[in-house]
């Protein structure tokens, strides 16, 4: 009979991961008994996807906020320091503040609005205007910020985040000054030693801020990527990617993971006798229409994955043909023909009219939303999921 189903996800789960544990072996035993209990079939060009959440607790990749207030102090000289461009996060940055500001004698805070990098509100931008502020181009000081706009909690936390923000910084020992602007170069009127912690556009920041006089320029992904008297570290990244673990540590993105895809995808085979691809996942790559908030807040969606997951999708429209090119078809003769320009397209579809409208997106950004979307964030208890059917088109 004709496969009447395509794309399943399925959210697998899993021993709660400790230090040390092997992974790859709970992961394929964890995929292969869901076979079992819910009675399917791996197949090829299936997908296992592992969240970094658990690649990094099975690496003991954790840092504590003294490690990052020494790693800040010996870099940037633990005097006064810029820190411009951080999301509001409690999760996702507030720790690093606080071990940021452990390493320093004074911290000027240079806040972005009316949002941050990944859409977190302080300012609407309907007030902007009856303020006739303009955000390209005006600074303003904390008092200024508060005169205009007051108090601004967001509206999922609760948490005024310029508060709170000032208050870390405060309880660490440092003096804090608040600015809010969106020019790099702006902090250096304030301070010329300065942590950048925007997460995608870092590179273009840290090129303004050396061209526009600041001497020593760090991202958060300098931060933390060696060791600090023993502590978990990213070579690649830093901090960037970093979770809170406790109030006083991090759990950091996991480092060095091709060997751990590659690992899985060996013994899947070896056990089943099916090619599967395997990739490490963390936030998907997607946009909440509600909270205009960017989901994206890890340095990228995927940081390992095996070599059947590299490249973007090449898909023809089906709405395309079946309105244009096959219009005055129906039935089993338009099933037919479209069927067969599938089977006889292109490996590049680029400026192809039957290809408009297709996501023009990595593999691993497109599965790992997918994935994270599945997974969740919270209690579900399935950080392996398995993607069947991706691969699939209308002739499958």
């Amino acid at each position: 009979m004709e496969r009447k189903v395509g794309t399943i996800s399925r959210g697998v789960r899993c021993p709660i991961i400790r230090q040390g544990d092997n992974l790859a072996d709970i992961v394929v035993n964890s995929v292969l008994d869901a076979k079992i209990s819910e009675g399917f079939e791996l197949r090829n060009r299936d997908v296992v996807a592992v969240t970094e959440s658990i690649v990094a607790r099975s690496q003991g990749n954790y840092a504590t906020v003294e490690a990052i207030a020494k790693d800040i102090k010996n870099k940037l000289g633990g005097e006064t320091i810029g820190v411009i461009f951080p999301i509001l996060s409690r999760n996702r940055f507030a720790i690093c503040l606080k071990g940021i500001a452990m390493g320093a004698k004074k911290v000027v805070l240079m806040l972005s609005y009316p949002s941050d990098e990944v859409g977190n509100e302080l300012v609407t931008l309907d007030n902007l205007d009856k303020a006739g502020i303009n955000p390209y181009s005006d600074v303003l000081t904390l008092e200024r910020y508060r005169e205009l706009f007051g108090e601004n909690k967001h509206q999922f936390t609760g948490v005024d985040y310029v508060q709170y923000y000032g208050d870390i910084i405060r309880d660490a020992g440092a003096d804090v000054e608040i600015i809010f602007a969106n020019q790099a170069k702006t902090i250096v009127n304030y301070a010329d030693k300065i942590v950048t912690c925007d997460i995608h556009t870092r590179a273009r920041t840290k090129r303004i801020l050396k061209a526009n006089g600041a001497k020593i320029v760090l991202g958060l992904d300098d931060i933390l990527n060696e060791s600090v008297d023993g502590s978990g570290f990213n070579k690649a990244y830093g901090l960037l990617g970093s979770n809170k673990s406790t109030e006083n540590t991090i759990k950091l993105f996991p480092r060095e993971c091709q060997d751990f895809v590659e690992d899985i995808q060996r013994q899947i085979l070896n056990k089943t006798d099916k090619h599967i691809e395997v990739m490490v996942y963390g936030d998907g790559a997607f946009k909440d229409p509600q909270g205009k908030i960017w989901e994206l807040a890890d340095p990228c969606v995927s940081p390992a994955y095996t070599e059947g997951l590299e490249g973007t999708p090449n898909e023809l429209k089906l709405k395309y043909l079946a309105d244009n090119d096959f219009k005055d078809l129906k039935g089993e003769e338009l099933k037919q023909a479209i069927s067969n320009s599938i089977k006889a397209k292109k490996e590049n579809l680029v400026g192809n009219m039957a290809s408009q409208g297709t996501t023009p997106r990595r593999l691993t950004d497109l599965i790992g939303s997918l994935c994270d979307l599945t997974s969740g964030s919270g209690d579900k208890g399935t950080p392996v999921v398995l993607v069947q059917g991706y691969f699939d088109n209308f002739t499958n």
